[in-house]
């Protein structure tokens, strides 16, 4: 890893893996897309209880120590450079399910792959990713699962 210089999304276990040694990743072109308890393997701090005013001022001072750039996810994902910060309440209840995580992960790997920096990708993955979510949940309800994300995908883009 201390030798990589091309863009990389860290989530689910190699999140786990580089709260190890956090420093490996400092200046890189990094997008780190934890929830709330990888937040917490990563940093040390719990957000989980707290208001979303209090969590977007750790998840920037938190993207300022590591030097990167941090996308928590949650009812309102909070994405901090350590500089910048932007929300997105876009989504829904139902996107709690296994997967639609790894959609918000490739969405942000796709933007990257294009040479969208970190901040941009995570703004424009959370947005994408939520739209989807809430396209989904509309026509499917409760049922919606994370593949139901990835095919609103293509009407979401039509959109935006």
């Amino acid at each position: 890893m201390s030798q990589v210089s091309v863009p990389i999304i860290i989530d689910a276990d190699a999140i786990y893996a580089i709260s190890k040694k956090p420093g490996i990743i400092s200046g890189k072109p990094c997008l780190i897309t934890p929830h709330s308890y990888e937040f917490f393997i990563l940093t040390g701090r719990e957000v989980a209880n707290l208001s979303d005013e209090e969590k977007t001022k750790i998840v920037q001072g938190e993207a300022a120590r590591l030097k990167t750039t941090i996308l928590l996810k949650g009812k309102t994902d909070i994405i901090s450079d350590g500089r910048e910060v932007a929300l997105s309440s876009f989504g829904s209840p139902t996107m709690t399910v296994g997967g639609t995580g790894d959609v918000l992960a490739g969405i942000a790997g796709a933007l990257m792959a294009r040479g969208i920096n970190p901040f941009e990708t995570g703004q424009s993955a959370a947005l994408i990713n939520g739209l989807a979510g809430e396209r989904a949940a509309k026509i499917l309800g409760e049922s919606a699962m994370a593949i139901d994300l990835v095919e609103a995908i293509p009407e979401v883009l039509k959109k935006v």
